[in-house]
């Protein structure tokens, strides 16, 4: 039943949303966290999808789309660092029980959304093509032009259901955020095949589809927001106040959460190279493909630590720092215990697992080597959630150059100098490379923990 009352004009969703961030934090973390797997999974399939019907336009399109993903990357790791940004500053204010300050900080994160579409879109579009043929895209110019410039004529769209998502995250609606998620992959990959093929429009055809499912979607929120007004959150002119230090709330997370999605691009590019020197283009196939599998694997643990930052926000924000050393130990163990699994089901299915990328005459040679690599992350995965949680902790309390160190360190200084030790200094080759991957997530997830048991430390003894 909803009940309503000054405090709580959103009824229902404040009661079981905010109670639940305020409440037990292991209870949270996996209830916030169920709905956010079940989205983010929708959204890999899509993405799998999508490249199955751009591929049967032929490889020019299929490359083509690769031209443009690294923009595409960046558009989306901006959006994303954003919407973490703006669920760390909500949640925190909900958490110090402001709900002027957690609407007010919506509204601005709103603002940001209009201004940055307002000054990158229009330029965006008028240097797809220059930027495409400065990538080297040869006779896929005019293919990935018209792809990308009806992605970029989308980011707004692609902005505000991020921003959308944090607001919701922020205060503990993580069911809502999965059903139009969902629904917005749903209905891509519907419209995917329709608008390619039975309407003929190509490759833009693949690009409409995502702008279109995105109008959808952003006119659900559109209307849970201002005309079912059923949320925690308010957003309306009356709520908005310039605060200069709401919005350097805002960017101080979300600015270095955006370029650690940079630098793992940067990592990917110098094991790139790596390969090629050590192997041969085949080593980068095979790292590739294998590390495709690593993304869709370790969607449970990005799940878990995006759901850590809205609780341990609202712990912070309520000064309850105990539950911050609660919450990281939980989400950790939490996140071993499903990695453990993941090493296991990967390791026994290895073989079958990398015959999905090798079926082809073409690449059936890479399968052992495919299936090699799969085994080796076995050792990866576990070591991933001392470094993520942590990460999330420092981005949950406003430390987002913290957070963008961590990443850096782990990224950079730990997994970028092991790669090349192993691969080229020690000379193991393709297997050291991906040897030194692991190495460098052991060290880097080890000191990201250590740091943030210290600054936990740190928050409860001066509390």
């Amino acid at each position: 039943m909803t009940t309503n009352n000054p405090e709580n004009p959103a009824g229902k969703n404040m009661t079981e949303g905010i109670s639940l961030l305020m409440g037990d934090p292991k209870k949270a973390i996996i209830k916030l966290s169920g709905p956010m797997i079940v989205a983010m999974f929708l959204m890999s399939t899509y993405n799998i999808v999508n490249a199955i019907w751009v591929a049967g336009l032929g490889s020019d399109a299929l490359a083509a789309v690769g031209f443009i993903t690294p923009l595409f990357m960046i558009l989306m790791g901006g959006a994303s660092g954003l919407g973490a940004g703006v669920a760390s500053v909500i949640s925190r204010r909900i958490g110090a029980k402001d709900k002027a300050g957690a609407d007010n900080a919506a509204v601005h994160a709103i603002l940001i959304t209009i201004i940055l579409s307002a000054v990158f879109t229009i330029p965006l579009i008028l240097l797809t093509q220059p930027i495409v043929i400065l990538f080297g895209a040869g006779d896929t110019v005019g293919l990935a032009t018209a792809y990308g410039q009806v992605i970029f004529l989308g980011m707004v769209l692609i902005l505000f259901t991020n921003i959308a998502y944090a607001i919701l995250r922020a205060e503990g609606d993580t069911k809502r955020a999965m059903y139009v998620m969902g629904a917005s992959s749903v209905l891509n990959m519907v419209l995917d095949p329709i608008l390619i093929y039975t309407l003929g429009m190509g490759i833009a055809g693949a690009a409409w589809g995502m702008i279109i499912s995105l109008v959808m979607v952003s006119l659900i929120m559109l209307h849970w927001f201002f005309v079912k007004k059923d949320t925690y959150v308010t957003l309306s002119y009356k709520a908005f106040s310039w605060d200069r230090r709401t919005i350097r709330d805002i960017l101080g997370v979300g600015l270095p959460a955006s370029v650690e999605f940079f630098l793992m691009a940067v990592l990917s590019i110098f094991i790139n190279g790596l390969l090629v020197a050590t192997a041969g283009t085949d080593a980068v196939a095979v790292y590739t493909a294998g590390w495709r599998v690593v993304f869709f694997a370790i969607i449970p643990l990005v799940a878990i630590a995006t759901s850590v930052i809205s609780v341990a926000g609202a712990a912070y924000g309520a000064r309850e720092f105990q539950k911050l050393r609660v919450i990281h130990t939980f989400s950790i163990k939490l996140g071993v215990a499903i990695s453990l699994v993941i090493s296991a089901i990967t390791f026994i299915f290895a073989s079958q697992i990398a015959l999905i990328f090798s079926y082809s005459a073409d690449s059936a040679h890479l399968m052992p080597e495919i299936a090699l690599f799969l085994a080796t992350m076995c050792f990866f995965y576990p070591f991933i959630p001392p470094g993520v949680m942590s990460g999330s902790i420092f981005q949950a309390t406003g430390k987002g150059m913290t957070s963008l160190v961590i990443t850096f360190m782990r990224n950079l200084a730990f997994i970028a100098v092991f790669v090349y030790l192993f691969g080229i200094v020690l000379g193991v080759g393709e297997h050291g490379i991906w040897w030194g991957i692991v190495a460098g997530d052991i060290v880097g997830g080890t000191v990201a923990f250590l740091w943030a048991r210290w600054y936990i430390s740190r928050l409860i003894a001066t509390a």
